[in-house]
């Protein structure tokens, strides 16, 4: 105990001490600027310092709130993104239930999960087999019109060649005319109308439908619109350029014709 007051006394003796020899420093001019001089370079040094570290704190700071700010965004992104996709979704599936329930046909609606990456054909595939009666050769359409037909089934997924695939025909009918012809696929996003002879009665923005000749598709189904009407190499007969009423390569979900 008399250690530790000694000590303390100690320290009172310097601080009384220091504060007579800095009393003269402050009340003589003589002897103040000289050693606020002095002190200038250390407290400018301290100060420098000082402000650099609290700027060193603020940016961390601040980048740790940015990258937080950064992860906020990002989520409220993804699931405003997710919404978006949610509510198209909801629009094309109400279109298709909407005439599913107007259309005479047995319908069955299917989601597209799938697409062919082989340049030679148009294929899809859907979510839809024979667990959900889907048979090969059914016709597969959108509210738009014609899509394509079922060539291959199994018990929970099915595959859909598509209209503009090279490998696929369908009997027409121009709705105007009743002039018979056959669509083609091209593997692009145009069909071919072919065997209509040397005069048919075919015009520009002619609508195409299915002739029901063929069981596969139903009569009156739209297929397309003629957008062009060309002569062949023999020059012997026209065939007609039309694009397909469906855009066969955004199709998403699909109705399969049960017969």
């Amino acid at each position: 105990m008399s250690l530790l007051l000694k000590k303390f006394k100690k320290k009172i003796l310097y601080g009384f001490l220091i504060g007579i020899l800095l009393t003269p420093v402050f009340f003589n001019p003589a002897f103040r600027h000289p050693f606020l001089f002095v002190l200038k370079k250390p407290l400018g040094i301290f100060t420098l310092l000082r402000r650099e570290l609290g700027a060193m704190i603020y940016f961390h700071r601040n980048f740790i709130q940015n990258e937080r700010l950064k992860k906020e965004i990002d989520l409220l992104r993804f699931k405003l993104n997710k919404l978006e996709e949610l509510y198209l979704e909801e629009g094309r599936v109400r279109n298709l239930v909407s005439f599913k329930n107007e259309s005479d046909l047995r319908l069955i609606l299917s989601r597209v999960i799938a697409r062919s990456a082989d340049s030679w054909h148009s294929v899809v595939l859907i979510d839809k087999g024979s667990n959900h009666a889907i048979r090969p050769g059914m016709s597969v359409i959108t509210h738009l019109g014609l899509a394509g037909r079922v060539v291959e089934v199994n018990k929970t997924t099915s595959k859909i060649r598509l209209i503009n695939d090279a490998n696929i025909g369908v009997s027409t009918l121009v709705q105007r005319s009743r002039q018979e012809g056959l669509i083609s696929g091209t593997l692009g996003n145009r069909l071919i109308l072919k065997y209509l002879g040397k005069s048919p009665d075919i015009k520009l923005n002619d609508r195409i439908i299915t002739s029901g000749l063929n069981q596969t598709y139903p009569k009156g189904i739209l297929i397309g619109t003629v957008i062009d009407i060309r002569e062949d190499f023999s020059a012997t007969s026209i065939y007609a350029i039309v694009e397909p009423a469906v855009d066969l390569s955004k199709i998403e979900e699909v109705l399969i014709v049960v017969p």
